[in-house]
C-alpha cells in the first residue's frame, strides 16, 4: 500500500511505521505545503494519507482507501472532498496524558511546590507547618465538572476519584451516575453544572454546536473561586467572554491548553489569542501540549498501523468517523 504521511505533525508518527504495517509499504513523507510537481504526484497516488487536513489546495488522491487523522480532531478535513470510497478514521490514545496534565494542573494550584522551593532558598519558610496562616490547599473534596464525557473525560474521572474528588458531569447524551459519576446534567443545565464545581474541564469537540458553547452566562454562573481548564478546542470558550471573566477577577483562573490562534508560515511566534491573556496573572498558559507524549505516539502509531492492515485485507476499521462507500 502507499503510504503518505503529510505534514509536521504527521510526520511525528513515522519512525517504525514500516515495522507495523510490514515491509511491503511504500511509505513517504511529505511537508505541509507541497513543493512540487513530485509531492503532488505522490499525494495524488497514495491509498492512505495520515494527516491532519484535507482541503481544496490538495491534489485529489483518486485511488485514496483511507484518510487516517493522527489525533481525534478531523475539523480540518473536507468531507465533502474527501473521495468517497475512502474510509476516515480517527486516533485517541491522548486521554492518559491529557487526564494527568490535569491532575498535575490542579494540584499545582493547591500545593505550591516551585515557590515554596524557590522561598525557602531565600531562607524564607512562608509554608512551615505549624500555623494557619502557613497552610496550603489540597483537591481532595473538591468537585471537578467534566464538560464532555467521552474518552478524555472518563480518564479526568477515574484519576479524579482517586484523589477523592466528587465529580459532576455534563454531556450532549444521557450519563448515569456511577462509582465515576456523582452528579449527572444535560448541556440544557449548562449553567446550573458550572456553578456546582470547583475546577471546570472542557474537553468537547468543537463543533458548530459547541462553538462559544461556554460563554458569558455559563462563566458568570461559576464560583468566584473557580478555575476552568480548557484541552478540547479553544473556541469551545467564548474567547472575549472569557478574558473578561478573568482579566475581572469573577473566576478564580484558567489553564488554557488549546486555543484561538496558531503559529503558520508567515507567523511562527504568534501569540495564542488576540486578546492579552499573556498579561493576566491567574492564568496558565501552554502550548496545545497536554496529549503529546511519547506514549500518546505509541498508541496512535498502533491504532494507524493496526486500520491500514485492516483495510488491506478487508477487515471492520476502528475509531471510523465517516465509512467509505464501494
Amino acid at each position: 500500500m502507499r503510504i503518505i504521511f503529510h505534514g509536521e505533525n504527521a510526520a511525528s508518527f513515522s519512525q517504525g511505521f514500516e515495522e507495523l504495517v510490514g515491509p511491503n509499504a511504500q511509505i513517504r513523507i511529505l511537508p505541509d505545503v507541497l513543493a512540487g510537481p513530485s509531492d503532488r504526484e505522490a499525494y495524488a497516488a497514495a491509498q492512505a494519507i495520515i494527516g491532519v487536513k484535507f482541503d481544496a489546495d490538495l491534489p485529489m488522491p483518486a485511488g485514496l482507501k483511507l484518510f487516517h487523522v493522527p489525533g481525534a480532531g478531523y475539523d480540518a478535513v473536507d468531507l465533502a472532498r474527501l473521495p468517497a470510497q475512502a474510509h476516515l478514521c480517527n486516533c485517541f490514545g491522548h486521554e492518559q496524558a491529557i487526564s494527568e496534565y490535569v491532575m498535575s494542573a490542579l494540584l499545582a494550584r493547591a500545593i505550591p511546590l516551585t515557590d515554596a522551593d524557590a522561598r525557602l532558598r531565600r531562607g524564607d519558610w512562608a509554608y512551615w507547618a505549624g500555623s494557619p496562616d502557613r497552610v496550603h490547599g489540597e483537591i481532595a473534596g473538591q468537585t471537578i465538572g467534566l464538560l464532555g464525557f467521552g474518552h478524555i473525560g472518563k480518564a479526568i474521572a477515574r484519576r479524579a476519584k482517586a484523589f477523592e474528588m466528587t465529580v459532576h458531569v455534563a454531556n450532549r447524551s444521557q450519563v448515569a451516575t456511577s462509582a465515576l459519576v456523582d452528579r449527572a446534567f444535560g448541556l440544557d443545565e449548562l449553567e446550573a453544572f458550572c456553578g456546582s464545581v470547583d475546577a471546570l474541564v472542557v474537553s468537547v469537540p468543537l463543533t458548530a454546536d459547541t462553538t462559544g458553547l461556554v460563554g458569558k452566562a455559563a462563566l458568570a454562573a461559576m464560583k468566584p473561586g473557580a478555575v476552568i481548564l480548557n484541552v478540547g478546542r479553544g473556541p469551545t470558550i467564548d474567547e472575549a467572554a472569557l478574558f473578561e471573566a478573568l482579566r475581572d477577577r469573577r473566576i478564580g483562573g484558567a489553564v488554557i491548553d488549546t486555543w484561538y490562534r496558531y503559529p503558520n508560515a508567515g507567523e511562527p511566534n504568534i501569540l495564542p489569542s488576540k486578546l492579552p491573556f499573556h498579561e493576566l496573572s491567574n492564568v496558565l498558559m501552554t502550548p496545545h501540549m497536554s496529549g503529546w507524549t511519547s506514549g500518546t505516539i505509541s498508541r496512535r502509531q498502533r491504532t494507524m498501523a493496526d486500520n491500514i492492515t485492516r483495510c488491506l485485507s478487508g477487515a471492520a476499521l476502528t475509531n471510523v468517523v465517516r465509512e467509505g462507500r464501494a
